[in-house]
């Protein structure tokens, strides 16, 4: 797999993210099982580089020799096409493996996860979730992982992958554990479940992430690309030149538009998904 096929079958790149998760989940386990947890995210970015990394030197390139900003805008969209598909591929392959795993595998696996999970509720208090603040408070973070993401693409290249496996681990925890809880609250209630109760149970849990998770995700993906791309002009020596002035250009819009998308996933997050979940 390579980003000129990837373009084509951006698809295909969900079932990649999803084997390099299993691959990295059984191997951090099997060596080093006290950390698998975090073991497990470095070896995900670690199969993930190559591909990104390749995709960035590609991007870079057009920006020298694409001048129109709507068209440069719509060639990253390619790209983001296919990064958004290995992502979910990361997240729905720990979800997978987080509901039908054994608890004391899990607990290994993602003790790290789960306790983010639960600091990051333990914040969530009242009616908290109906407060500006609240989206202030999401928002700031959310921008705060945004600036990571340019400041990790830009001094290690393909940094930004590093926060996104991570991210992509910790919303597979919760959606697994959302499911996990759904199925368990359904089978005291109702017995045995048939296949349209595990759909509906797995569905729900998906869609509870996913409603505001993909935007906020994307958002990341636009940043880290910003970054990674002002990284490989400076690698290539482009500093200092009129072509470079187009590159910053091209990654401040790419960063603008990165913070839209995050107002709107925090404003999702806060007034929308409560409702309907």
């Amino acid at each position: 797999m390579n980003p000129l096929s990837a373009e084509k079958k951006p698809f295909d790149m969900f079932f990649i993210g999803l084997l390099y998760t299993t691959i990295a989940l059984f191997l951090s386990f099997w060596i080093f099982k006290d950390f698998a947890s975090l073991v497990m995210v470095f070896l995900i970015t670690l199969a993930s580089v190559p591909l990104v990394y390749s995709t960035i030197k590609i991007e870079e390139k057009k920006d020298l020799v694409i001048e129109q900003e709507s068209r440069l805008l719509k060639e990253h969209g390619k790209a983001l096409s296919y990064l958004m598909f290995l992502f979910l591929g990361i997240t729905f392959a720990i979800a997978l493996w987080y509901t039908f795993l054994p608890n004391q595998l899990v607990s290994s696996l993602f003790n790290v996860q789960q306790q983010t999970i639960v600091d990051v509720n333990t914040d969530i208090t009242g009616n908290a979730i109906l407060q500006l603040g609240f989206f202030s408070k999401i928002l700031f973070n959310n921008i705060k992982v945004l600036v990571f993401c340019l400041l990790f693409s830009f001094v290690y290249g393909t940094g930004a992958i590093f926060i996104l496996s991570w991210n992509a681990s910790v919303i597979g925890v919760a959606i697994g554990n959302a499911i996990r809880s759904n199925i368990s609250y359904y089978t005291s209630s109702l017995g045995a479940l048939g296949i349209g109760n595990y759909f509906h149970v797995i569905s729900l849990g998906i869609l509870k992430y996913a409603v505001h998770g993909i935007p906020e995700i994307l958002a990341y993906f636009i940043g880290g690309l910003a970054g990674g791309i002002i990284s490989v002009a400076v690698i290539r020596h482009d500093f200092g030149t009129k072509k470079f002035e187009h590159i910053l250009l091209d990654s401040t819009d790419l960063v603008i538009l990165s913070v839209v998308f995050l107002v709107i996933a925090a404003l999702i997050e806060v007034y929308i998904t409560p409702l309907l979940f």
